[in-house]
């Protein structure tokens, strides 16, 4: 069971990670706009980031990298809460997006980095 739990938590953050990173691509403009006014080079940095999101969930599908990918998109979950942050504060910006989404987003967020370190860490 708890194995099962494992894989399917793993297969979660390999598709969030690999969705997203397609989505820093497919929608650079939309991603720019929530990166925040006081960061540089908000093209670059999503982009830049998209491509570690490619990586991180290519890298967490096998075990020799697995856990160094996980500790990766630790980090880079870490490195983009200013961006979910910036969102939740200017949600009048985003009228598609309700505010509730906006506010449970946050509390997700360390959701998503316990599952990244969970299923990504070396097994027992």
């Amino acid at each position: 069971m708890n194995q099962m739990l494992r894989r399917l938590t793993l297969g979660f953050v390999f598709l969030w990670f690999f969705i997203g990173g397609i989505a820093h691509f497919a929608f650079t403009g939309t991603e720019m706009s929530i990166v925040p006014p006081y960061l540089p080079h908000h093209r670059a940095l999503v982009l830049l980031s998209g491509v570690f999101e490619l990586f991180g969930a290519a890298g967490i599908l096998f075990r020799p990298t697995r856990a160094m990918a996980g500790w990766g998109l630790v980090l880079l979950t870490i490195a983009v809460t200013p961006a979910n942050i910036f969102m939740w504060q200017h949600a009048a910006d985003y009228p598609h997006i309700p505010y509730w989404a906006l506010t449970l987003r946050l509390p997700a967020q360390a959701v998503l980095l316990l599952g990244i370190w969970w299923s990504t860490r070396p097994a027992d």
